[in-house]
Protein backbone atom coordinates (compact mmCIF):
# COMPACT_ATOMS: atom_id res chain seq x y z
CA UNK A 1 0.00 0.00 0.00
CA UNK A 2 1.88 3.10 -1.25
CA UNK A 3 0.16 7.30 0.96
CA UNK A 4 1.12 10.46 0.26
CA UNK A 5 0.28 13.67 1.64
CA UNK A 6 -0.94 16.59 -0.34
CA UNK A 7 -0.95 20.01 0.67
CA UNK A 8 -3.30 22.57 -0.59
CA UNK A 9 -2.73 26.18 0.55
CA UNK A 10 -6.43 27.91 1.60
CA UNK A 11 -6.27 30.85 2.05
CA UNK A 12 -3.73 31.77 5.08
CA UNK A 13 -4.07 27.92 6.42
CA UNK A 14 -2.38 25.16 5.15
CA UNK A 15 -4.91 21.83 4.48
CA UNK A 16 -2.93 18.33 4.51
CA UNK A 17 -4.63 15.31 2.72
CA UNK A 18 -3.71 11.77 2.50
CA UNK A 19 -4.57 9.45 -0.54
CA UNK A 20 -3.35 6.21 -0.50
CA UNK A 21 -3.10 2.98 -3.27
CA UNK A 22 -2.38 -0.54 -4.10
CA UNK A 23 0.30 1.08 -6.61
CA UNK A 24 1.87 3.98 -8.38
CA UNK A 25 -1.33 4.03 -10.75
CA UNK A 26 -3.89 4.07 -7.88
CA UNK A 27 -1.86 6.13 -5.68
CA UNK A 28 -2.15 8.69 -8.43
CA UNK A 29 -5.52 8.62 -9.78
CA UNK A 30 -6.66 9.17 -5.79
CA UNK A 31 -4.66 12.35 -6.34
CA UNK A 32 -6.18 13.37 -9.77
CA UNK A 33 -9.36 13.73 -6.99
CA UNK A 34 -8.24 16.81 -5.05
CA UNK A 35 -8.18 18.53 -9.00
CA UNK A 36 -8.23 22.00 -7.83
CA UNK A 37 -5.48 24.39 -7.51
CA UNK A 38 -4.52 27.21 -4.10
CA UNK A 39 -6.73 29.53 -2.92
CA UNK A 40 -4.72 32.34 -1.59
CA UNK A 41 -7.30 34.82 -1.44
CA UNK A 42 -11.32 35.53 -1.92
CA UNK A 43 -12.35 36.30 -5.61
CA UNK A 44 -14.25 39.43 -4.11
CA UNK A 45 -12.59 41.18 -1.39
CA UNK A 46 -8.80 39.89 -1.38
CA UNK A 47 -8.76 39.15 2.11
CA UNK A 48 -6.57 35.39 2.78
CA UNK A 49 -8.91 34.57 5.88
CA UNK A 50 -10.57 31.62 4.41
CA UNK A 51 -12.01 28.27 5.43
CA UNK A 52 -12.48 25.54 3.99
CA UNK A 53 -16.03 23.74 5.12
CA UNK A 54 -19.18 21.35 4.22
CA UNK A 55 -22.61 20.41 5.05
CA UNK A 56 -25.76 19.18 3.83
CA UNK A 57 -28.73 20.76 2.08
CA UNK A 58 -32.11 19.51 2.66
CA UNK A 59 -30.73 16.15 3.69
CA UNK A 60 -29.26 15.39 0.59
CA UNK A 61 -27.33 17.76 -1.15
CA UNK A 62 -23.91 17.30 0.16
CA UNK A 63 -21.58 20.97 -0.70
CA UNK A 64 -18.23 22.04 0.05
CA UNK A 65 -17.24 25.34 0.02
CA UNK A 66 -14.48 27.56 0.77
CA UNK A 67 -15.94 30.63 2.61
CA UNK A 68 -14.00 33.86 3.14
CA UNK A 69 -14.64 34.79 6.98
CA UNK A 70 -14.16 38.78 6.17
CA UNK A 71 -16.53 39.47 3.62
CA UNK A 72 -18.71 35.53 3.74
CA UNK A 73 -18.67 35.08 0.33
CA UNK A 74 -17.65 31.44 -1.39
CA UNK A 75 -16.76 29.69 -3.54
CA UNK A 76 -18.03 25.77 -4.18
CA UNK A 77 -16.66 22.88 -5.51
CA UNK A 78 -18.10 21.36 -8.48
CA UNK A 79 -17.91 17.35 -9.13
CA UNK A 80 -17.97 15.47 -11.66
CA UNK A 81 -20.99 13.76 -13.20
CA UNK A 82 -18.85 10.42 -14.09
CA UNK A 83 -17.02 10.46 -10.98
CA UNK A 84 -18.31 12.38 -8.54
CA UNK A 85 -15.44 11.48 -6.09
CA UNK A 86 -13.29 14.28 -8.18
CA UNK A 87 -13.50 17.97 -6.80
CA UNK A 88 -13.03 21.27 -8.83
CA UNK A 89 -13.34 24.40 -8.38
CA UNK A 90 -16.84 25.99 -10.14
CA UNK A 91 -16.21 28.52 -12.86
CA UNK A 92 -18.44 30.87 -14.40
CA UNK A 93 -18.68 31.20 -18.44
CA UNK A 94 -16.14 33.72 -18.53
CA UNK A 95 -13.85 30.89 -17.13
CA UNK A 96 -13.03 33.01 -13.92
CA UNK A 97 -14.03 31.08 -10.95
CA UNK A 98 -17.36 31.46 -9.58
CA UNK A 99 -16.81 33.36 -6.06
CA UNK A 100 -20.37 34.15 -4.83
CA UNK A 101 -21.61 36.79 -2.67
CA UNK A 102 -22.87 36.17 1.04
CA UNK A 103 -26.45 35.30 0.87
CA UNK A 104 -28.22 37.39 3.97
CA UNK A 105 -31.35 36.23 5.33
CA UNK A 106 -34.22 38.06 5.15
CA UNK A 107 -35.78 38.69 7.96
CA UNK A 108 -39.21 38.41 8.21
CA UNK A 109 -41.12 41.57 8.98
CA UNK A 110 -44.08 41.68 11.11
CA UNK A 111 -47.08 43.23 9.16
CA UNK A 112 -47.49 46.74 9.49
CA UNK A 113 -50.77 47.51 11.49
CA UNK A 114 -53.15 49.87 9.28
CA UNK A 115 -54.09 53.31 10.85
CA UNK A 116 -57.70 52.30 10.00
CA UNK A 117 -57.95 49.32 11.98
CA UNK A 118 -55.89 50.10 15.45
CA UNK A 119 -57.10 47.60 18.53
CA UNK A 120 -58.77 50.12 19.83
CA UNK A 121 -60.94 51.23 17.35
CA UNK A 122 -64.68 51.64 18.96
CA UNK A 123 -65.93 50.50 15.18
CA UNK A 124 -64.73 47.45 15.30
CA UNK A 125 -67.52 45.25 17.15
CA UNK A 126 -65.47 42.18 18.42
Amino acid sequence: MLSRMVTKKIGKRTEHFTATGNNLFELTMELEKLAFPDVEKCGLCGDNDLYLTAYLAQGKYKYTKIVCAKCGGGITFGQRQDNPDIFYLRRGEDKKYLWEKKVEKIEKQEPKKSDKFEDDDPSIPF
